[in-house]
């Protein structure tokens, strides 16, 4: 220390503060959001503390400091969480017959409410599905007022609630559905369908889900105006709100995870989270299952259109019962504050 400038001692007691803060995020996923709820904020943080750390060890190794030591050790700590935020390569595929094409995507009720200033924003999603092909499509915030053309999908179950504007969750399918329902949570407008498809001779069941949002998108929006314009209440009336859905969260994973638990057949878990990977929730819905992104993917795996962010809360969980031979996301895709996730697996062994 007595060798650094007044400018790098400064530098450097950030760089324990992240580094404290850092250390936090990484125990995040083992706490409860009941029992630490104001913690859990920081696991939506915890990318951009990565990337800050990253910046850190460049300028302390740039200057051939020992201190490049601290973030160092930090990041070899986190490297598993960094195969959760980035992937730098994805491996090659080729597509087979046998193979099973998933996507999932939360259409904001196919623009509904004209949040977007453009008209055919169904049709584009239509085409858009339309293109991949894929055998299996969730889709959560669905509307059936909208002009979405789902009839080459032979199969589905939709399950929408409301009076005059009935909205909810949506499983197509190319396969026969033998079994259907809905799980739902107290006190919540949030729910999960699941559907049991019959491949030939093997059954799959798949989770359409949609948890608590923790409603950050109006102040996103003024954000993006004056990204000094919250002031202290509205902050902390903000970090309230949002580890109010985390404990919310939890609750649903938790029902959620004892549905999956006493099911007999492989799963598939899809849908929006509204979490980030490094939280309590992911680990709970992840269990032993495989994180399609974090198998196949490629870059940051972008799934909401958040600006300041690269935030990834949309998945598709597979069993290990399926080998993920290919994921991608499509950022390109904006018609929706969500996009679409897209992934190919292959059956292993599934009975």
């Amino acid at each position: 220390m007595q060798n650094l400038s007044w400018f790098n001692k400064m530098m450097f007691f950030f760089n324990i503060v992240l580094t404290v803060l850092t250390v936090v995020g990484y125990a995040l996923p083992f706490l409860a959001p009941k029992t630490f709820p104001l913690l859990s904020v920081l696991t939506l943080f915890l990318p951009m503390m990565l990337i800050i750390n990253v910046l850190f060890f460049i300028y302390w190794g740039i200057q051939f400091k020992r201190q490049i030591l601290l973030s160092s050790v930090v990041l070899l700590l986190g490297i598993t969480f960094i195969n959760k935020f980035y992937k730098f390569t994805s491996p090659d595929f080729t597509l087979e017959k046998t193979d099973l094409k998933v996507m999932s995507y939360n259409v904001r009720l196919f623009n509904k409410f004209e949040w977007s200033d453009k008209k055919t924003v169904p049709i584009e999603i239509s085409d858009f599905v339309k293109l991949k092909n894929p055998d299996i499509l969730c889709i959560q915030e669905f509307s059936n007022a909208a002009e979405f053309d789902y009839s080459y999908f032979p199969y589905k179950f939709i399950l929408s609630k409301g009076n005059k504007i009935k909205t909810g969750q949506a499983i197509f399918s190319n396969f026969k559905i033998i079994n259907s329902g809905e799980i739902v949570f107290p006190d919540s407008d949030n729910n999960v369908v699941f559907a049991d498809l019959k491949r030939e001779k093997d059954t799959i069941r798949v989770y359409n889900m949609h948890l608590q949002s923790i409603s950050i998108t109006p102040e996103v929006n003024e954000l993006n105006d004056d990204i000094q314009g919250i002031d202290q209440s509205k902050s902390e009336r903000m970090i309230k709100r949002m580890s109010k859905a985390f404990k919310k969260q939890q609750q649903q994973a938790e029902i959620l995870m004892e549905h999956k638990n006493n099911c007999l057949y492989p799963v598939i878990i899809c849908g929006d989270m509204n979490n980030s990977a490094f939280s309590y929730v992911y680990r709970i819905i992840r269990g032993d299952l495989q994180d399609s992104f974090a198998v196949a993917g490629n870059g940051f795996g972008k799934s909401y259109d958040f600006k300041y962010y690269p935030a990834r809360i949309d998945y598709i969980f597979a069993d290990k019962k399926f080998l993920v031979k290919h994921f991608d996301n499509f950022p390109e895709i904006v018609d929706s504050d969500h996009f679409p996730i897209f992934t190919v697996l292959t059956p292993a062994n599934v009975e």
